[in-house]
Formats: C-alpha cells, structure tokens, sequence
C-alpha cells in the first residue's frame, strides 16, 4: 500500500529578512540627511576682522527690534517683507557669487527671528552667512 503523504505549506522567510535588511540600511543612510540644521561659523575672540576691499562686495541683512528686514547692498537701505527677503537675495547671489553674506541682528530681537533669517538666506543660496557685532566699549 502506497502512503500518502501530507503537504504542508511552508512560508519561507528567507526573502523577508532580505528585504527587512534593505530597508535597515535605507533608513540608516537616510536618517542623517532628514535633520534641518543651519551652520555658522563663528570668528574667534581674538581673530582680527577684515574689512572686505569694496562695500558693494557685501549684502548685509539687517533684523529690527520689532522682527522687520532691511537688507543693505552697497549704501542703500530698504525694507523688505520675509516673503520677498529669498527672491531678492536670490538675485544678488546669482549676479554676484562671490558676495558676502552678513545678519546683523538688533540687541532687543528675538533669537528666532534672527534663525528665520539666516535659514531664508541658505534657501535663496547663500553658503556661508556671517554675524556682525559691536565691539565692546
């Protein structure tokens, strides 16, 4: 007599953890990239400042107590909204690539208001955006 024999279905999970293994590396090669963080470099206490050769080689964004912009190029001061402040940088940078970047933010602002800024200036393409102080008296 001939015996039967019973079939069971058998799920291999080798393919699963093939794919789950994938999808790790995915996430750990992705993971850094997802965080938002602005750089500055910061000068050191004792670091001579220098004054670049021609003004009109500097775009200087200024942030007001009250959370208005102004941007400065050259000698001309004029306010502009945050809506307008990514376009206009935008424009200068591409004119002129090699123009510096500086926040000059006003005492009594908050530091918010300031972050805002500097994240609109690395959006329009600034790569590197300096902070200007007042040297103590």
């Amino acid at each position: 007599m001939a015996r039967r024999r019973r079939l069971v279905a058998e799920i291999n999970v080798v393919p699963y953890i093939d794919v789950m293994l994938v999808l790790l590396i995915i996430f750990m090669v992705t993971a850094p990239l997802a965080m938002q963080e602005i750089m500055v470099d910061l000068p050191e206490a004792d670091a001579q400042l220098s004054e670049p050769a021609n003004e009109d080689e500097v775009l200087i964004l200024v942030v007001l107590a009250d959370g208005r912009y102004q941007i400065n190029i050259g000698e001309q001061d004029r306010d502009i909204t945050a809506e307008a402040l990514r376009e206009q940088v935008s424009k200068v940078i591409r004119a002129n690539p090699t123009i510096r970047v500086m926040v000059q933010g006003d005492e009594a602002v908050a530091y918010g208001a300031v972050i805002e800024a500097m994240a609109a200036l690395e959006a329009a393409g600034a790569t590197s955006v300096g902070l200007m102080t007042e040297p103590r008296s």
